[in-house]
């Protein structure tokens, strides 16, 4: 199967330099992939060069603006219509790729990409997951920011996004769907999450019912939903959390020649932790809902960390996504016959 990905090239802190060679080597990786590489072809040629790289499957699409990581959503809209951002998303609707990976500003790839695109049929709003690392392997968590205001609707829909989501990417055909909650009884929380507890009970999704903040790292369920704001504050205080206990063991480390002895001994063993716990590995947020596949990465992405979001286009691409998405939209909109009285 031939996947082509849209790449914007000029997004993010650091553009081409971390684009270009993250785009080689996701076309090395995968013998099937195009690459249409957008933005200031100049500048895109030269990563090329320093990277001694030519080859049939990447080309390049030029365009003459950018947007700006710290520009409003409107002003991309309105006055960017030639950015790399906003090209590379025009790149899908016209079918001439299948996904678009970004690590441009969020606002206005979310904005761009929902103007462009549009929603799929069911979804009101668009949604951003993640993976994140547990103590079983990795929980996806919805909603981490495009949405701060949700009703119980919003998210069951997300639910299914998500599960949507584990299911086309890891293969698993009944992912489990936790609700984070303050408390795992059915009795907790405000109306809005009671409500779409409910909504999460009819559905046919495999609900597991109410999560609590911990679950999220036990991977007590692979997917975990929740409005934006408890999404992204949870997000960044776990990114937080990991800062942290990774300068304490530095610290305690670097104590005294006693502890420094016993690092060095201990390296193989840090090595793995630091590398399980690595943020670059689970870069790459889905912007879930659109009739297209979106990909944001992480603005301060290197190389390395913008190829996994490349990584996540290419695997939704290939598992055919918002098929999956719609087929179950469908089932749970459909009427439930079960519960009518025999006539």
């Amino acid at each position: 199967m031939t996947i082509t990905l849209a790449i914007d090239a000029m997004g993010g802190d650091h553009g081409p330099k971390v684009t270009v060679p993250a785009s080689i080597r996701a076309l090395t990786k995968y013998e099937q992939l195009h690459i249409i590489l957008v933005g200031d072809q100049a500048l895109i040629e030269v990563e090329l060069q320093k990277n001694k790289y030519t080859n049939t499957r990447l080309s390049i699409q030029h365009t003459n603006e950018v947007v700006e990581m710290d520009e409003s959503p409107q002003s991309a809209l309105k006055n960017k219509k030639d950015s790399s951002m906003r090209v590379a998303i025009n790149l899908i609707k016209e079918e001439k790729a299948q996904a678009c990976v970004s690590a441009g500003n969020t606002g206005a790839l979310m904005a761009t990409a929902r103007y462009v695109l549009k929603m799929l049929p069911g979804i009101e709003r668009p949604a951003i997951a993640s993976s994140l690392p547990s103590q079983k392997g990795i929980t996806y968590m919805l909603d981490l920011g495009a949405n701060t205001d949700c009703t119980a609707e919003h998210l069951l829909q997300f639910a299914v996004m998500g599960a949507m989501l584990v299911s086309s990417v890891t293969g698993n055909p009944n992912p489990s769907v936790g609700l984070l909650n303050i408390g795992s009884e059915d009795i907790k929380g405000n109306e809005i999450v009671k409500k779409a507890g409910e909504l999460l009970r009819r559905s046919h999704l495999n609900f597991y019912g109410n999560v609590e903040g911990n679950d999220i790292f036990k991977g007590t369920t692979d997917v975990v939903v929740c409005d934006g704001f408890v999404g992204n504050v949870a997000l960044k205080t776990a990114e937080g959390i990991a800062q942290l206990m990774g300068r304490f063991l530095t610290q305690e480390f670097k104590r005294n020649w006693i502890t420094k002895f016993m690092a060095f001994f201990s390296l193989l063993v840090l090595n793995r932790f630091k590398k399980r716990l690595d943020p670059r590995r689970y870069n790459g947020a889905s912007l879930l809902g659109l009739r297209g596949i979106v990909v944001k990465s992480h603005g301060g992405a290197d190389a390395y960390s913008f190829f996994y979001a490349i990584q996540t286009a290419i695997e939704e691409s290939k598992n055919n996504i918002l098929e999956n998405i719609q087929r179950q939209l469908e089932l749970e909109m459909a009427p439930d016959l079960s519960s009518s009285e025999n006539l």
